[in-house]
This record gives structure tokens, sequence and C-alpha cells, in this order.
């Protein structure tokens, strides 16, 4: 296959809480502001938690047309959304390109809750005969990926990963790797999740999993913080082009960053706690080092897992300092789904996002909520305000239910080399 080649990220969509556009949501992530507030998607009175990071406003007949929208599960089209914007964004067009060298990798830890839920409440009431022929096209967690392929006649590798809260960050780094080997020249890549629904919110209260701050929403999701209590539920997407960096550079594409490692492990330990120690998310980033050939100590800024949870932070915490030893006081760390919420399986597309404009633009996003750090949480999470700085290295960190972890490393774009 000849030697690995090197991977830029060249586009970027995304569709959040606080804003569909790159610089709607760059703002408000630099300006502190939260997207978290009162769900208006379903009546949630009976409901133990009554807000979530949602998509406001969101309009799929006046986006895609009548019929695609009656067609397409809320997480797919939140899928084609960003991808678009993605697509638009790279300048790239597929219609140059060998299509079979080109394809699409898009996680999703849950995939058409939306339509389950309503499919299954039609057989209950009306019968199985009433059953909608689109519900199986609409609720498997595939139809992200599919209905990206199908939209630009795609058919190079396309799948879906599904891994809970790391499906975003497994997508991309398995999409990263399959350029590198020159399996593919172009994947669009990420995840998606519509998971705020009866179930979903029900389900994740049921396990105590949810910050029931009822009273304050916004201030709801505070990772590391003494006070946190679980997350916070959001929804939307994160999708990104990666492209070999010769195909990138000869079509004068603008390159956000360079796609240097991929490091994933499993936990072994429980179906939805951290190992106590954090020893699965340490090997996840211990792997993503060495696949980039990188020490520890280059790694300037980290987008933390940080969901809020009491077990989660703190292992985290532990991880990172195992993993980055001396050098883990001058890291600078910050949770964004402190502003965001828990995008679930998107939310390793999004945080990359993230990531790729902290290098762009020498801008640290907060933790917003961190008023008195929790025992043991005593890192540097960049608490309340965005700071200024050049940074050269990041990590993204995606560590999911059942164990899985994901860690994604980007660094500045040189096109001689590395920083």
């Amino acid at each position: 296959m000849g030697h690995s080649r090197r991977v830029v990220i060249t586009g970027m969509g995304v569709v959040s809480s606080l804003g569909e556009s790159l610089h709607s949501l760059w703002e408000a992530l630099c300006a502190g502001r939260s997207g978290v507030g009162p769900l208006t998607l379903f009546d949630t009175t009976e409901f133990k938690v009554h807000f979530g990071g949602q998509i406001r406003d969101w309009d799929p007949v006046a986006r895609f047309g009548v019929k695609e929208a009656r067609h397409i599960d809320r997480f797919a089209q939140f899928a084609l959304a960003a991808a678009e914007s993605a697509v638009q964004d790279a300048g790239i067009e597929f219609s140059k390109l060998p299509a079979e060298q080109c394809g699409v990798f898009i996680g999703s830890g849950i995939g058409g809750l939306n339509e389950f839920e309503a499919q299954h409440s039609t057989m209950i009431h009306k019968g199985p005969s009433r059953i909608s022929p689109f519900t199986i096209p609409k609720l498997m967690v595939n139809a992200g990926s599919g209905q990206v392929s199908i939209r630009w006649g795609l058919q190079g590798p396309c799948s879906a990963v599904a891994t809970a809260c790391a499906s975003a960050s497994n997508a991309i780094g398995d999409a990263y790797k399959l350029i590198q080997s020159r399996h593919a020249d172009v994947m669009i890549t990420g995840g998606s999740e519509a998971a705020i629904t009866h179930m979903g919110l029900g389900g994740f209260a049921a396990m105590r999993a949810l910050s029931m701050r009822n009273d304050d929403p916004q201030r709801a999701s505070r990772p590391f913080d003494r006070d946190r209590d679980g997350f916070v539920m959001g929804e939307g997407a994160g999708i990104l082009i990666l492209e070999a960096e010769e195909l990138a550079r000869a079509r004068g594409a603008r390159i956000y960053a360079e796609v240097l490692g991929y490091g994933m492990s499993a936990d072994g330990w429980h179906i939805t706690a951290p190992d106590d120690q954090g020893r699965g998310a340490a090997r996840a980033m211990k792997r993503c080092l060495a696949d980039a050939g990188l020490s520890p100590n280059v790694v300037d800024y980290i987008n933390a897992h940080g969901t809020s949870t009491p077990l989660g932070d703190l292992a985290e915490t532990i991880a990172m300092k195992c993993v980055f030893d001396g050098h883990a006081p001058q890291l600078q760390i910050s949770s964004t789904k402190s502003q965001l919420g828990h995008l679930l399986g998107a939310s390793g597309g999004v945080e990359l996002i993230i990531s790729a404009l902290a290098i762009q633009t020498g801008i640290l996003p907060p933790t917003i909520n961190l008023e008195e750090p929790g025992t043991g949480c005593d890192l540097d999470y960049i608490p309340n305000v965005a700071r200024e700085a050049r940074v050269n290295y990041v990590m993204s960190n995606s560590f999911g239910f059942g164990g899985h972890n994901a860690s994604l490393l980007i660094g500045r774009y040189f096109s001689g080399g590395r920083a």
C-alpha cells in the first residue's frame, strides 16, 4: 500500500444547541453561554428531569422538503444537515472525485429512537398492520451514514459506529485510518444523536445518570465541580471532512488541522461505571500518543470527556495524571459539555470540531459552572472564562457506556511536517 499518508481536516459542520454554524457555536462557547434550557420537544411533567440541550426551531420540511423529512429520523436529519455544512465548508466537489474512494463513517449511540417510539405506539394502539414501511430504514443506527452516502453518491467505505458516547470519536478514528492506509481518499465522518425522547430521557433518569437541577438548568452541567450531580442530555451532530493531505493541497483546500493519532481501549470493568482508576481511559490516551509518535509533554490542550458525573470526571482526571505525569499540571483542559450538554454518540464529533477551532483561533473555550473543584479534580480546567493560548497539539477524549474509550490527537498543520 506504500507509506502511510498524512490526513487533514478540510471541512466541518455542526447542528448544536448553540447554533448551526461554526461561527455561532464558537462565539457562544467563547462567551461562556449555555445551550441548556427547558425541554419543549414533549411534555416532561411526569419526568424527573425537565431540561436539556435541545435543538430549537428545527424545521425538517423547510430543510429537506415534505417527503424526505417524513422518511428520515431526526438523528439522521441532523447528520445530513451537518454533513451538508461540512461539504460546503470544505469546498469539495464529489462529482470530480472517484466515488469509490470517498466514504462515510458516522457514529450514533442510539440511532432513530424517535421513530422507534412512534411506531411502537402505533403498533400498541392501532395494531401491527399500521406500522410504517419506513420504520426500519428510519430507526437503524446506520441510517445517518447511509443517507449521507446516498446524498453524494459515495461508494467507498461506509459504516456506522455504535459505541455509546465514544461513537463519533471511534468513527473519526476509523475514517482517519482508512485514509492513512489508502483505502479511501476522502471521508465524511463524525456523529449524530437525537435521543431526547420519552424513553431516552426517562431511561437515563431512571439510571440516575442525569443532573436533577431542574431549578437551574443552565448551571446543571458542571464538570469537575464539587457539586456535579450527573450529565445533561444534549442532541445534535458534528461532521468533519477528512482528506488525504496531497489531495487537499492539490485542490487548494483550507486545512484546519492535521489528524495525528487515534487510540482506543475497553475498560473491561462495568457496563456503565468507568474503571475507578481510569485505566481504560489512560490506555486509550497512551495508544493515541504512540500512534502519533509524540511524547505526552507536547500536548497543549485537552477537550475532556468531562460529562459532569461524580465518577467519570474523577476517573478521567486520574487517567490524565497517569498519562501526562509531570506535564499534567501544565495541561489546559476544558469540558464544553458544560455548555452544550452531553450529545452522547455525537459528542466526539462536535468536540473534535471545537478542538480544531481552538488551534485555528488561539482561544480555548472554558468549563463553565466550575465554582469549587471536586475532590481529586485539581488540574487546570479553564474555569468559567475562555483563554487565549496558542496551541499546536490538542487531544479530544470520548468514553462511553460499555467501557468504550477513544482518544484523538490533532495538530496545527504545517506543509513541511509537524510543529
